[in-house]
């Protein structure tokens, strides 16, 4: 698919396709072309361009997600390419921006956006390089940390310490990054490029660690809590933060599995339990809320009736949810809001069926995403699905992998399927009948490989052909059997790896310990 461009947008890429002379030119360039030159630099990757053009920019304010995004001078959103030339020469630019004594441009920048970026799994640029999330957190730290020694020793213009920007960005901070944005946070004030935090991912981080770094973002602004793998946060933990940090604008929060286990609760749980309820009811902007594979069996009414928002977004896969959350969820105000609903690792038809159905009939005319991953859905269960879905009109992604559905049941399925206007994606389980006789559910990681492929490939074309004969190719399918795309994941899986081992070697060595001490 070929976008429009304008004469204008033309024009721009000729001019910085010869960067030499860009670069000789920009001085001679009016404020208001820069984003249009910025946009058609980034198309064509002209890093030093890009650098060039942020390092003398005119106009108060740079946000990436504006101006990569869709234009009238050129409609393609650039946003998704996270090019590493691109990103790298940006924040460098960034840097010399503050450093560049002889721009002939007054220096107006006082806020930098950078959370207009997004992570996704296909690239496109030249390069093939990205440059994730991690990775940006990584390199605007050691820049600021870098600028702070070069100010501090070289002989600076004293307008240079009056420059002050607030570079919002989406921080991700793991342990092999952490000293390094601990420092950029610490000596913010003295900086003149101010990391302003608006989203917060932490994995793999010791508790106290991450204590310490919260503590150094400003949570006024912070709109994002994600609190995710090898974070060992507790119910005593997450209410001690809650009554230590006020979030006002936090509109989303990911806890790390485990959080909550009521099945060793005490008297005392059960009042931490509503003392963080009351504590998530005072974050009037939360509206996303993701709790998986913790125990929360009959609690959640107490943990969500006292929020005063409705939440947009639910994810509450592996959760051990009996009929009375269920009926909560259903009847709750939360129902008639969701658009994204993850009720995973629960076995719908056998325990609730009726309620499921309910809850699904309040959420069809918003609902956007739904995801019942292992959830015991059987071909004797396809029609009642199927019945469920038809109202949810909005239906963007729907995700029901490992669930033991024969090849024949998702040909009915898909049949429908088609039916839904906005679905874009659908991920499917591999066809019951792919697998040996005798196969049990859930499917061990172990066993999920051993089907038959050639089996598989033959349903999964007859599928696409189900969707190409109803005039569907704008609907992707696919079996991601180890789960769905993570950018987060997919950028530190290294570090994720050798944590895990590290964890499993200790565990090892206690054992071992335990068990000579018994010999």
């Amino acid at each position: 698919r070929t976008t429009m461009k304008s004469l204008r947008f033309i024009s721009a890429e000729a001019f910085v396709s010869n960067a030499e002379f860009a670069r000789k030119s920009l001085g001679a360039v009016a404020h208001d072309l820069f984003p249009l030159l910025f946009k058609a630099s980034y198309l064509l990757e002209q890093g030093e361009v890009i650098h060039d053009l942020v390092e003398n920019w005119p106009l108060f304010d740079f946000n990436m997600g504006k101006l990569l995004g869709a234009t009238l001078d050129y409609q393609e959103d650039l946003s998704h390419r996270t090019c590493s030339v691109c990103l790298e020469s940006c924040l460098t630019g960034l840097r010399d921006y503050v450093l560049n004594q002889s721009s002939p441009y007054m220096k107006k920048l006082k806020v930098v956006d950078l959370t207009g970026i997004k992570d996704v799994e296909v690239q496109f640029c030249k390069c093939k390089k990205t440059m994730g999330r991690w990775a940006r957190t990584q390199l605007l730290s050691k820049l600021c940390s870098e600028l702070l020694v070069y100010l501090q020793q070289a002989q600076c213009n004293p307008g240079t310490f009056e420059i002050s920007i607030n570079v919002l960005i989406d921080l991700f901070v793991t342990e092999r990054n952490y000293e390094l944005v601990v420092q950029a946070l610490l000596k913010k004030c003295s900086c003149p490029l101010k990391i302003c935090c608006v989203a917060f991912r932490s994995d793999n981080l010791t508790l106290q660690k991450f204590f310490y770094i919260i503590n150094l973002i400003d949570a006024s602004l912070l709109r994002k809590l994600e609190i995710v793998h090898n974070v060992h946060l507790e119910m005593e933990h997450l209410e001690m933060l809650f009554n230590s940090i006020h979030f006002p604008l936090l509109t989303s929060l990911t806890l790390p599995a485990r959080t909550f286990n009521v099945r060793r609760f005490t008297a005392t749980d059960e009042q931490m339990l509503t003392n963080i309820g009351e504590k998530m009811s005072e974050m009037t902007q939360l509206t996303e809320l993701s709790m998986s594979f913790s125990i929360l069996t009959g609690r959640i009414q107490k943990l969500l009736s006292p929020l005063k928002t409705p939440l947009k977004m639910l994810d509450v896969s592996n959760c051990s949810l009996n009929h009375a959350d269920m009926a909560f969820l259903a009847n709750s105000f939360h129902a008639n809001h969701l658009e994204a609903l993850d009720l995973s690792g629960h076995d719908i038809p056998g325990l609730y069926p009726s309620t499921f159905s309910k809850l699904l009939s309040h959420c069809s005319s918003v609902l956007r995403s739904l995801t019942l991953e292992d959830c015991n859905i059987q071909d004797t269960h396809v029609n009642m699905l199927i019945l469920g879905l038809s109202p949810c009109q909005k239906l963007q992604e729907f995700k029901f992998i490992g669930n033991p559905l024969s090849s024949q049941a998702l040909k009915h399925l898909f049949t429908s399927l088609c039916e839904l206007p906005m679905l874009k994606n659908v991920e499917f389980p591999v066809p019951r009948d792919c697998y040996p006789i005798g196969m049990t559910y859930p499917i061990d990681d172990a066993s999920l490989c051993r089907f038959d492929h050639q089996k598989y490939e033959r349903v999964a074309e007859e599928l696409n052909l189900i969707l190409f004969q109803a005039n569907r190719e704008d609907v992707k399918a696919s079996t991601p059997l180890f789960g769905s795309y993570d950018a987060a994941v997919q950028e530190t899986n290294n570090e994720l790896g050798a944590y895990l081992i590290k964890s499993f070697k200790e565990t090892l060595e206690k054992f071992t310990i335990s068990f000579n001490k018994m010999s």
